[in-house]
């Protein structure tokens, strides 16, 4: 892919449903992560750009966005759901070869994208205030209003459905969105505003500026007029973004990293849980928030899980998007880098088995083989740090007490999950689980759009999809009245 097949301009910013050059008249390569290659630039947007796009957003709330009903902003959204659908194939096409993932998990992707905005179409006017019983004579209700202009600082692994379940539901809520994607990948950013301009979103109320996280990324969150920030990514820029965004006394939704366990005890079924063992640590190469990166198993059945995940380790296939393998490459050259220093750091641990990154791969892209360590101990770094690759380690543990010991015992707490069969240990383990997500018999439940997400520690704090989303992008107002 080329800039000429991009049918909107990768080298503008788009605010108020208009495509603007960028006030420094600089740009940014951007690289194809299989082949190693610049495929088109982007516009380096600046604090200026940001300053325009946070005060068209601030216009928009001042006349044609912010005076719609609820139900009429949930059928803008419903319309860019319809219009996402009937481009699945080509962003598809587009997220493959400007993130590296495998063509069938960019199209997940893509579908998940037009779920969530269908979602929030759906539930835009069913957010409702409630009434509270009060002194004689008075009648107290409340309100959900928007918080105004909204800032989102999405990552690079997963845009379309972080663009979905962060600015579908700030929308819905009826605020009016400034949205910096990664500088590493925002195509699907920049065609996400096309497809709202297209659906006849009202201008303003999503502006969509490309640059880099110190320049653009960091104007955005220190904004004065910006009333709450969404971010998702690394526990260092998110400390960052906490910090300017309370030089404003502005609320912020953090979905950091993630160090996630999966504990599978002596009664559980591992035929079915073997895909979900392995697929959740090596989906997008690896680079999840909610990657499950440690295998806690019981001793009894240690040997067995080893050796049926090494079995399927061997054979996973790393290459090319396009080929639409096990695995594609990582997103850059830095990030290579940074899976290759953990496994240095793991050379003392035994490699169980690795995947294996086929011939033809292009020796410029940015391949990493899937790697598995056994016996490894709990306290060792690959157990305790996120490494943002294809990477696990399989830790043995004895009991119940255990087992919870392990699993919370990083500074991490995204998503876990619990494979037994007995459903009072589920019930006991779920409750002691230091986690915002715990999964029973599964991993994910299939990316549940419904399903409140975010986590504690240092994965981060606020919760993004379902409706509890819709309560953090907004405001609780009480209305106290007198009667006469």
């Amino acid at each position: 892919m080329t800039l000429n097949d991009l049918w909107f301009d990768a080298t503008c910013c788009f605010i108020a449903n208009e495509w603007v050059t960028p006030d420094s008249g600089r740009f940014l390569d951007l690289h194809n992560p299989s082949t190693g290659l610049a495929i088109c630039q982007i516009a380096r947007g600046s604090a200026t750009d940001i300053n325009r796009a946070v005060e068209q957003a601030q216009k928009a709330l001042d006349s044609d966005w912010g005076r719609l009903s609820a139900a009429e902003r949930g059928r803008f959204l419903s319309r860019m759901g319809q219009l996402v659908r009937e481009k699945v194939d080509t962003l598809a096409r587009l997220e493959s070869i400007d993130v590296g993932k495998p063509l069938t998990q960019a199209r997940a992707d893509a579908v998940a994208l037009a779920r969530y905005l269908e979602f929030y179409g759906g539930a835009a006017d069913k957010v409702h205030g409630s009434t509270i019983p009060y002194l004689e004579g008075y009648t107290v209700y409340t309100l959900r209003e928007p918080h105004g202009v909204t800032g989102h600082i999405i990552p690079w692994n997963y845009p379309m459905q972080i663009i979905g379940r962060s600015v579908g539901a700030a929308l819905a809520m009826g605020n009016a969105a400034v949205l910096k994607p990664a500088e590493e990948a925002c195509l699907s950013a920049l065609a996400f505003a096309d497809i709202a301009r297209e659906a006849g979103l009202p201008a303003g109320a999503l502006n969509v500026i490309p640059g880099l996280g110190q320049e653009a990324g960091a104007a955005l969150a220190a904004h004065p007029a910006v009333r709450h920030i969404s971010f998702t990514g690394s526990v260092s820029v998110g400390k960052l973004i906490q910090t300017a965004a309370a030089s404003n006394a502005v609320p912020v939704t953090l979905e950091l990293g993630g160090k996630s366990p999966q504990l599978v005890f002596a009664d559980a079924n591992i035929d079915s849980a073997l895909p979900f063992l392995v697929n959740a640590g090596i989906q997008n190469t690896g680079q999840t928030c909610s990657a499950s990166s440690r295998i806690l198993v019981h001793r009894t059945v240690y040997d067995e899980v080893l050796d049926k995940m090494a079995e399927r380790y061997c054979a996973l296939r790393v290459g090319p998007a396009m080929n639409d393998l096990d695995a594609g490459p990582l997103i850059s050259a830095r990030q290579k880098t940074t899976v290759h220093e953990f496994l240095a750091r793991g050379a003392d641990l035994h490699i169980a088995a690795q995947g294996k990154i086929i011939s033809d791969a292009p020796s410029a892209g940015y391949y990493v083989a899937p790697t598995l360590f056994d016996q490894v101990d709990s306290q060792h770094t690959l157990a305790q740090e996120e490494i943002f690759g294809p990477v696990q380690v399989l830790i043995a543990f004895e009991d119940d007490e255990q087992a919870i010991q392990i699993a919370n015992g990083t500074n991490y707490g995204l998503v876990a999950s619990i494979w037994s069969r007995d459903g009072a240990r589920q019930m006991r383990l779920a409750k002691q689980l230091r986690s915002g997500q715990v999964f029973i018999n599964n991993y994910g439940a299939g990316g549940g759009v419904e399903l409140p997400f975010g986590g504690t520690g240092l994965s981060g704090h606020g919760r993004e999809k379902g409706f509890e989303a819709l309560y953090g992008f907004s405001s609780l107002k009480t209305v106290a009245a007198k009667h006469d």
